[in-house]
């Protein structure tokens, strides 16, 4: 079942919305919001699968709460607006889809528009539901486009021993590892991922992930093997953690209770890592509120791992790091825009790569 979210300031137009689309198997209309502000409370509530939200809305306008929405919870957002001038803007913003508010006078114009928006909520939720990891061996060597990747030289440019990198972060976090994902080479070690997300949008994550990246990006599994190129987000809800056998790194996904105050936590990954790779593996703890990934990144640099700490001018939230860095768990403190870089620096990439 699809869980819909209609954000809409007209209340008939968001009942008649809510009423037809509710006709469709599949589809389930989870709650209405009048404004941005109401939607962000009921996106919490309710975890919808997707939402759709008009334009002009009292308080803030449905782009401008598109552009902030998303990099903390990248939800597929259909557009619905009577100003069919404002599509270039939202399809910029975000928005997967565009359509156009009817004219509620005619019922044939109105049976078409909802017609369209049932489809568009099936087939965007169909896709972002499809497993990225069904067949992980050959999803995770797929190119990122029609044409061809060329093939990772056999002398890899990594002389610095590390195996494995670890990223955590919170509040502020999505586009933060983003910038740092992109930043690093594509045949680099895998790198795995604790960002504080719900269900749900950890999935969406990766997806964002994988789109905008060079890397294969996943949602965590249970018994996940790791590969070079390959990025994991542990998913919401569950601890990841890191493990080692004869045939290499793999990751456990399981739920839990909270850690240092979430699930997924931090801290448990980072322990594992410490515990699995040693010296072996490069963590980054960046911005977030609280203390989750402190005491985890120490203990990676007490095992001989090359630890980072985002810095305070550049975090969104100084806490995690700033945890870290009292702890002594930090070997080098820097601007985001440099840890990408200081990661390949450790690997013994050349800058240009």
């Amino acid at each position: 079942m699809i869980k819909v979210l209609i954000v809409d300031d007209s209340l008939v137009f968001s009942e008649l919305l809510k009423k037809k689309l509710s006709e469709y198997s599949g589809i389930k209309i989870v709650g209405t919001a009048s404004n941005p502000y109401e939607a962000r409370d009921k996106i919490l509530e309710f975890e919808p699968d997707i939402m759709t939200l008009d334009i002009e809305m009292p308080r803030m306008d449905g782009v401008k709460f598109l552009k902030r929405l998303l990099p903390q919870y990248p939800l597929p957002v259909i557009m619905i607006s009577s100003r069919e001038d404002k599509a270039e803007e939202a399809v910029k913003a975000g928005a997967v889809s565009f359509r156009v508010k009817p004219d509620a006078s005619d019922p044939v114009k109105v049976s078409g528009f909802i017609r369209d928006v049932a489809s568009d909520i099936t087939k965007i939720c169909t896709r972002n539901s499809s497993s990225f990891h069904a067949d992980l061996p050959s999803h995770a060597e797929l190119p990122r486009s029609g044409a061809p990747e060329k093939p990772v030289r056999p002398a890899d440019n990594n002389k610095g021993g590390i195996e494995i990198i670890a990223l955590g972060a919170s509040t502020g976090g999505t586009d933060a590892l983003e910038k740092v994902i992109l930043g690093l080479p594509k045949d680099c070690p895998p790198v795995i991922i604790t960002q504080h997300m719900p269900p749900v949008f950890t999935k969406m994550y990766a997806e964002r992930l994988n789109r905008s990246s060079s890397f294969a990006v996943f949602e965590a599994t249970d018994g996940m093997r790791l590969k070079k190129g390959m990025c994991v987000i542990a998913a919401g809800g569950f601890h990841m953690e890191l493990h080692k056998d004869s045939k290499g790194y793999f990751i456990s996904s399981k739920e839990g209770e909270k850690v240092s105050g979430h699930c997924p936590s931090v801290d448990v990954m980072f322990t594992s890592v410490a515990k699995c790779a040693g010296k072996a593996a490069a963590a980054a703890l960046l911005t977030g509120m609280g203390a989750d990934g402190a005491k985890g990144l120490l203990l990676i640099r007490q095992s001989g791992g090359y630890t980072i700490g985002q810095n305070k001018e550049t975090c969104v939230v100084y806490g995690m790091p700033m945890e870290a860095y009292k702890l002594g768990a930090v070997c080098e403190e820097a601007p985001l825009e440099e840890i990408s870089s200081l990661l390949k620096k450790k690997l013994n990439y050349p800058e240009r790569s």
